[in-house]
């Protein structure tokens, strides 16, 4: 855990740690940090536990519509608030009361753990029985500042599909094969019960744990559609080896990483090219960062490559020896900015 945050200690990777890597056995962890991101704008040091809960609420009664598991616990009583909302028995005042008594009671006070220690850097503070609310820290507002902080929402927002998708099925392991649709830029899960329904974008669910970088230049990339710099989900190895069954399975979560415009069809791009040695060390770190995270495709990660790290890294040098073996060539960057990953 402490690998990811201690190669670029900035507050985008100390947020992030908090999102993909922090424990959650309910959604409230992604409502809060939907809200912080929503309020903090506003510039108000003190929020209330009156002020946040509207915004909080609303996250958590809009995605109960989309599922209705939303805890690993099957009863919670302000979940049941929620859904009575959402189905007209109580009304918006009585909601917010109910959020303000039992909304909060564990996600504020767990909120910065990743692992089992706080990390280092907080963006509010306020503890749920001692405060009329929690302040906001100087690191969420600079936070906002920077610019990976476009990019924020829409990484929570994946996490949490992914987590509700799982708990839906029951356990993780029923999310195992996950595949990549490239004409519509969405992760599909292949369970009979969700076999038509996408979970989210394959964007927002890997730009995190690129910390918002390009995988081969590292420049800033972005999530935002009609962005000039939006992200390419690219084939670490070419799909054009599709048909000769190697990197099986090629359109697995495994093999995509994000990429800026130019290094994947810029005039010296990479194409259909296999990238140069020193990146596929870089594929397995990136891999190895979803798979420590418990994400909830880790299972598709072990499944699509091997259930320890050494077969892992077999399997990658496997592959590259068949693709290098049949496409010659290989391909790096023109330039490069400082590693981040």
């Amino acid at each position: 855990m402490n690998e990811f945050t201690d190669i670029d200690p900035s507050l985008e990777n100390y947020w992030r740690s908090i999102i993909l890597f922090g424990k959650n056995t309910a959604s409230y962890k992604f409502a809060l940090a939907k809200t912080l991101l929503e309020i903090a704008p506003a510039g108000k040091t003190l929020i209330t536990w009156e002020e946040l809960a509207e915004p909080f609420a609303r996250y958590v009664t809009e995605h109960l519509n989309i599922s209705d598991k939303q805890a690993t616990n099957p009863t919670s009583k302000f979940l049941e608030y929620c859904r009575r909302f959402n189905l007209g028995e109580i009304d918006k005042a009585e909601l917010i009361e109910a959020t303000i008594k039992l909304g909060f009671t564990n996600v504020i006070d767990a909120f910065h753990i990743v692992g089992n220690a706080e990390i280092s850097t907080r963006f509010f503070s306020g503890t749920r029985r001692k405060e009329k609310g929690i302040t906001i820290d100087d690191n969420l507002l600079a936070l906002l500042e920077r610019y990976q902080s476009q990019n924020l929402p829409q990484e929570v927002e994946a996490r949490w599909r992914l987590v509700e998708s799982a708990w839906q099925l029951g356990i993780s392991k029923n999310l195992v094969l996950v595949d990549y649709r490239e004409q519509n830029g969405l992760l599909i899960p292949e369970s009979l019960r969700l076999r038509r329904t996408a979970i989210t974008s394959c964007r927002d669910a890997l730009n995190g744990y690129q910390k918002g970088k390009c995988f081969y230049c590292f420049s800033n990339i972005s999530v935002n559609h009609g962005s000039s710099n939006l992200a390419d989900v690219d084939h670490f190895f070419p799909h054009i080896l599709k048909p000769y069954g190697i990197a099986h399975p090629i359109d697995g979560v495994w093999n995509l990483v994000l990429s800026c415009q130019t290094c994947n069809r810029g005039v010296n791009g990479k194409f259909e090219l296999i990238p140069e040695l020193s990146y596929l060390e870089r594929l397995h770190t990136r891999n190895e960062f979803l798979i420590s995270s418990h994400h909830p495709l880790r299972e598709t990660l072990i499944a699509q490559t091997g259930d320890a790290t050494q077969k892992r890294a077999r399997f990658l040098q496997s592959s590259y020896n068949d693709a290098k073996g049949m496409l010659i060539h290989s391909w790096k960057s023109s330039f490069e900015h400082p590693a981040f990953f």
